[in-house]
């Protein structure tokens, strides 16, 4: 989990960065909305790459995803940490029942 808290600090870091420095200052300058659209964007491909079995270009999307959804949640002030409760909570728990568990929206 180091590397994922590492990259999340450095997303963290980079948020008051000037967006001509960096990528990610780039990403965050253009707000949340952006933020989400562009892992929208990584998650699709990831899917296309799952589907055609393409396990090198699979990986390296895979990356991309896990980036930019903590670009995402660094958007929006949402704590890796956060998240990773949240799955801790979860662990254990049927997934049927976890989704079951779940207030109806």
């Amino acid at each position: 989990m180091t590397l994922l808290h590492d990259l999340a600090a450095t997303i963290e870091a980079r948020k008051g960065a000037d967006p001509s420095s960096s990528w990610t200052a780039k990403l965050l300058a253009k707000g949340p909305e952006k933020c989400a659209e562009k892992f929208g964007e990584e998650a699709i491909e990831a899917i296309i790459e799952a589907v055609k079995g393409n396990r090198e270009k699979l990986t390296s999307e895979g990356a991309d995803v896990l980036y930019h959804f903590l670009v995402m949640l660094a958007a929006r002030d949402v704590p890796l940490d956060d998240v990773l409760n949240e799955l801790d909570r979860r662990q254990g728990l049927s997934g049927i029942d976890e989704k079951a568990a779940r207030p109806n929206t």
